[in-house]
């Protein structure tokens, strides 16, 4: 609950940028947490979701500048359009590494669940996103477009074995 303001703040930033965020704080802070929480025991979500657990970046204990969520497995849409992991830097703090981190950080996760490769996907035009899967090893497999809006996915495997 100490990082509402902050965690808040970064949202603000994506908006601003029109960058669709996967958490909101409409409902409050504290019912984000609960949902969060839930989420990652598979406790009330959507038939169509799997569990996920979410992580925050936090600098210094105070400011969080990033958002990681590890899918705990796969469902068709996640394998061809979403994957294993999402993450969101604040933007303000892109391009200062916290990416490639932060995505270390989870593929990390990802093996303590006994994942042994782990999709990342992202959007053709995010060439930031790219570069940062491909310095976590993504090495790309075919792309996906989604049949309901056409769009297209850029889909990378990381390989999880040491």
């Amino acid at each position: 609950m100490d990082y509402e303001l902050t965690y808040a703040a970064m949202l603000d930033e994506c908006h601003a940028l029109d960058e669709d965020t996967a958490n909101s704080v409409d409902q409050g802070f504290a019912a984000l947490v609960k949902r969060l929480t839930d989420m990652e025991h598979g406790i009330g979500i959507r038939e169509d979701f799997v569990p996920q657990t979410t992580f925050w970046m936090v600098r210094d204990g105070s400011e969080v500048i990033g958002e990681v969520r590890l899918r705990h497995r796969l469902n068709s849409w996640l394998e061809q359009m979403g994957g294993h992991i999402g993450y969101v830097i604040r933007p303000s703090e892109r391009r200062k590494g916290y990416g490639t981190r932060i995505l270390e950080m989870a593929l990390d996760e990802a093996r303590t669940i006994g994942l042994t490769r782990a999709l990342v996907t992202c959007d053709p035009d995010n060439i930031g996103s790219a570069r940062i899967i491909e310095r976590n090893g993504g090495v790309r497999d075919v792309d996906s477009q989604d049949p309901e809006t056409g769009r297209l996915t850029l889909r990378y495997w990381i390989d999880l074995c040491d």
